[in-house]
């Protein structure tokens, strides 16, 4: 038998535990305290493992809002959610419950069928959030692992024809993110973003595709260039970006274009004496500018055929004295910054093949930043936004709809259904219910069973006739429905949704 899902109660009066674990104690695990000080401490020790918080107010040694507070320090407001109950229902303790991130306030005294419909609801809702979130966390990472991967492949083949380490690109995607992170924090003058540290590095993995045209004769010289070959060598940057403005179906995605800035532009100088175009200044857009300078610090400390590396000391004193072209004094800044956490990561990627420690957890901010809201508040807005169309077409609308969900097992009923059958809308363990088994029977419920371990992900739809019993009396209806599959897992069935109707119509 699994755990069942664990509620706490925040309570100083012992009467008011004992209502409310009364109303819920069937159905789930209760914790009881007392103070605002114990419910913080069985908070951070159960931490996700709580499904809802119901919390008083006024309590002694710490009181709801001080909880709420406590909560938000240490990021659990996010992932479990509060309903206040309390006899303060003044608007401006009603207002500020909602500012700490409370999804519900119920004044006492309440009605007990209220509070418990509200307790299922908001589980629910967090539930499917969580569930949710999972799913889109799991699609980022494997889209971000896909596009790594590919880019990683094409340039590797740069590097093995140019007859590099192989180190050298994740060399530069590494110093790219570190350069941009000191950049976006100390200005907001190019205005970057989390998700922009995440393209512009993922995108300096290909700054020297253009390489895969140039003569290996010239591409691995031990010697020095002549200023023929070095002619040639220096068209890879258009002849990169060329390969990119070429791609018709992909030029305008944001990571092609970013990538046709890096190509073309990263050997140009700040002083407009770089190539191909000669750019100066803030005419180089700012992904070329951070790509450039971390392309010329890992030349300097790596081994090529024609040199020896350099220590990361004589290379920072290089670039700082203007010796390897002049760079955007705000990105020679971040670069003497950086400099320890540089080093530490090149020498995790020398050894490792890996990138940096922080790229999942870029990846993850990535999630959790969008128009300044995190993922579970994004989330949770759409899931109202649904919720309340659902609501409004359920309510002008005379049919019985319903869905079913394994995890927690529960059936959600139209407010038409609910009031027809007399079941409520939240259901939890409907095939334990009494009403719900009088209603449709424990054979129809096999058969219906039945017919969803049938269905495949390409053809999930089937109905099935049967009798409900509505108010004593066996009605006919056809069940049209629909199993509902994980997105991560084709063969991981999550539950039914559908719609009753009569026969008759």
């Amino acid at each position: 038998m699994p755990d069942r899902q664990k509620i706490l109660i925040a309570d100083d009066s012992e009467m008011n535990r004992a209502i409310l674990s009364g109303m819920l104690g069937d159905e789930f695990e209760i914790i009881e305290v007392s103070d605002g000080v114990e419910a913080v401490a069985v908070l951070r020790q159960y931490g996700n493992e709580l499904s809802l918080l119901l919390l008083d107010i006024v309590m002694p040694n710490m009181d709801g809002f001080e909880v709420l507070a406590a909560m938000n320090k240490y990021k659990l407001i996010e992932d479990i959610p509060v309903i206040m109950i309390s006899a303060e229902n003044t608007p401006s303790y009603i207002e500020r419950a909602y500012d700490l991130g409370v999804v519900d306030y119920i004044s006492r005294p309440f009605d007990a069928r209220i509070v418990h419909t509200r307790v299922i609801n908001t589980i629910m809702l967090y539930a499917k959030n969580k569930r949710l979130v999972s799913m889109v966390s799991d699609q980022i990472f494997e889209k971000e692992r896909s596009n790594n991967l590919m880019i990683a492949i094409l340039s590797h083949i740069v590097e093995f024809r140019n007859g590099e380490s192989g180190l050298h690109v994740l060399h530069v995607q590494t110093i790219t993110e570190i350069l941009l992170r000191s950049l976006m924090h100390k200005t907001d003058k190019y205005h970057i973003k989390n998700s922009d540290i995440s393209i512009i590095s993922m995108a300096s993995a290909l700054h020297d595709i253009g390489k895969i045209a140039i003569p290996s004769e010239i591409l691995n010289k031990p010697g020095r260039l002549t200023d023929e070959e070095f002619a040639v060598m220096k068209t890879h940057s258009m002849i990169g970006a060329s390969m990119l403005d070429q791609l018709p179906d992909y030029k305008n995605e944001q990571l092609v274009k970013v990538a046709y800035e890096i190509c073309r532009w990263h050997h140009e100088r700040y002083d407009g004496r770089g190539y191909p175009d000669g750019l100066k200044g803030e005419e180089i857009p700012i992904s070329a500018q951070i790509v450039s300078l971390a392309d010329v610090y890992d030349a300097l400390t790596s081994e090529r055929v024609y040199k020896k590396a350099f220590s990361h000391e004589k290379a920072m004193e290089m670039i700082l004295n203007g010796e390897c072209g002049t760079f955007n004094p705000l990105l020679l800044e971040c670069l003497k910054e950086s400099a320890d956490t540089l080093r530490e990561e090149l020498k995790i990627n020398s050894i490792t093949g890996r990138g940096t420690r922080g790229k999942m957890n870029s990846i993850l901010e990535e999630m959790k930043q969008h128009e300044e809201l995190s993922a579970s508040e994004r989330t949770l807005r759409i899931m109202e936004h649904e919720r309340e169309k659902y609501e409004f077409f359920s309510s002008v609308t005379h049919e019985i709809r319903f869905e079913y969900i394994n995890e927690p097992p529960m059936l959600i009923m139209s407010p038409f259904a609910a009031s027809l059958l007399g079941t409520g809308e939240a259901l939890k363990s409907p095939r334990k219910n009494e009403l719900i088994l009088e209603i449709l029977g424990e054979e129809n419920i096999k058969n219906i069973a039945r017919a969803v371990g049938g269905t495949e992900f390409d053809d999930p739809d089937f109905t099935y006739e049967c009798d409900l019993n509505i108010d004593g009396t066996p009605k006919k209806y056809k069940l049209i429905c629909r199993t509902v599959y994980s997105e991560k897992n084709h063969s991981r069935k999550t539950g039914v949704m559908g719609i009753a109707v009569p026969v008759t119509e």
